[in-house]
């Protein structure tokens, strides 16, 4: 979770990877409304997010009834929107991508071919919430290579051989 330009799907593939779990690009379950919004420049709200958010917690959901586990993508950004992803309130763990908005704002500038313009960005740190220590979460910094993130998060997580291919 986090802000668009924090690495979310970078790390999210190099974490898959290494541990054999399946993955899903969050944004690729919002609905087409959602992206036209984003791509003309204007930040979505709490209604055009629901339906995106019921998305991700149902994909989150039937890899736990399946006994499996996954990683998926999606910014998060407020602790409602933890709440209704996490709507079981067991299984899930948040893994945070923390950054200035001075690091994410130069790294968005870079990007191509993503449908978030980077003047987005402010909306984005004005709707973020950070994780608190009663959520499933934990903060990672940003500010170093995704193999280093990858194998933090590992760490942090406990995630070793044995648990790897469940």
């Amino acid at each position: 979770m986090g802000v668009s330009g924090s690495g979310k799907t970078t790390v999210a593939e190099l974490l898959a990877q290494r541990l054999g779990w399946a993955f899903q690009e969050g944004d690729a379950l919002h609905p087409r409304e959602n992206i036209l919004k984003m791509s003309s420049g204007h930040p979505l709200n709490d209604e055009d997010r629901a339906p995106w958010l019921k998305k991700v917690a149902d994909w989150a959901e039937v890899q736990l009834d399946g006994g499996q586990n996954g990683i998926i993508t999606c910014s998060c950004l407020k602790r409602a929107y933890r709440e209704l992803v996490n709507r079981r309130g067991d299984g899930l763990i948040f893994v945070y991508l923390a950054g200035s908005q001075s690091m994410i704002a130069e790294r968005l500038q870079t990007r191509k071919g993503h449908f978030m313009p980077p003047a987005l960005l402010t909306s984005q740190f004005a709707d973020l919430e950070e994780p608190t220590s009663d959520e499933p979460a934990i903060r990672i910094d940003i500010g170093q290579p995704s193999e280093q993130i990858v194998a933090q998060v590992v760490e942090q997580l406990n995630l070793t051989q044995m648990n790897q291919g469940r």
